[in-house]
């Protein structure tokens, strides 16, 4: 077999599925990957500071070595571990296959216990890929920046635990749109539709589609709704009033803000290059992970 992918970097995040390990551990079913990706000829690492993998049996990378010497990373868990590998991964350029150990697995999408002949396949050059961009986000405070990190799926301001709504000041550009009174907002890519802003309201955005969706969390005034945004300027959100509000990047990164902070999101130049099975289709995935059709014929 003339493999595609040589140099793998095997990433993953322990959960406790079964039997709980004892701390420290390797996980066996991490471990049973790895040697499965040897058998098929490929030279596996494992991510520096990953305990999930077997100590000393995997070269430990940092994500930087990761960039430049792997050019597969197999990523086991869910889509929030995903999510933060691929923003770090993104300026490499380096492609990501998921196998899923999470829950839903939007972007995780290969079953656990169909990964060797799904994976089979792939290794050797036959899949489909699928680019994501991502956010830049920057919290902007008297004139500077104070906070900045990517986004795959959503910069989210949201209302303090235990007060108020917020009121934002929104603009799109030089353009400004309207004063909102809310628990939040969320400004999601194409991506992150289908996670927090889905549960919120807002629509679905197919990857292709090369625009972001603003919804609104729980708003004062019901008319408003969530709109769909080009991503070519970028967007705006001044915090007015409320208290203990902040700023969410991917639901990982976490900014406190202040009165007259402005976040301000912007399209990234990176993407994440996602590897799927031959013949996949982002409608299969809904189908799939929201149960259309269940009970029709």
């Amino acid at each position: 077999m003339t493999l595609g992918f040589r140099h793998v970097a095997l990433i993953g995040k322990y959960q406790q599925y079964g039997i709980r390990a004892q701390s420290g551990a390797p996980d066996e079913m991490l471990d049973s990957i790895g040697r499965f990706l040897e058998s098929q000829g490929c030279q596996v690492s494992a991510l520096q500071g990953d305990e999930s993998t077997a100590p000393g049996r995997y070269p430990a990378l940092s994500v930087e070595d990761i960039g430049q010497h792997c050019d597969l990373g197999l990523v086991v868990g869910g889509d929030g571990t995903m999510l933060g590998i691929g923003r770090q991964l993104a300026p490499y350029g380096v492609p990501l296959i998921g196998i899923n150990r999470g829950r839903l697995g939007f972007i995780t999408d290969i079953a656990l216990d169909t990964y060797q002949s799904t994976l089979v396949p792939m290794l050797a050059g036959e899949y489909e890929e699928d680019r994501r961009g991502l956010m830049l986000g920057q919290v902007v405070r008297d004139g500077e920046t104070v906070f900045e990190a990517l986004a795959m799926n959503d910069v989210v301001v949201n209302r303090g635990a235990t007060s108020g709504m917020v009121e934002l000041r929104v603009s799109v550009g030089r353009h400004f749109v309207a004063n909102q009174r809310a628990d939040g907002l969320i400004i999601a890519t194409p991506t992150g539709s289908t996670a927090y802003a889905l549960s919120a309201g807002g629509p679905l955005l197919h990857p292709s589609v090369s625009g972001w969706v603003l919804v609104p969390i729980a708003p004062h005034t019901l008319s408003n709704r969530p709109i769909l945004l080009a991503d070519d300027e970028p967007i705006t959100i001044e915090l007015v009033a409320g208290r203990d509000a902040s700023a969410n990047f991917d639901m990982q990164s976490l900014a406190t803000l202040a009165h007259g902070d402005r976040i301000v999101v912007r399209r990234s130049h990176l993407n994440v290059r996602f590897l799927h099975p031959k013949g996949w289709s982002y409608f299969d995935t809904l189908r799939k992970k929201l149960h259309w059709n269940e009970g029709g014929s």
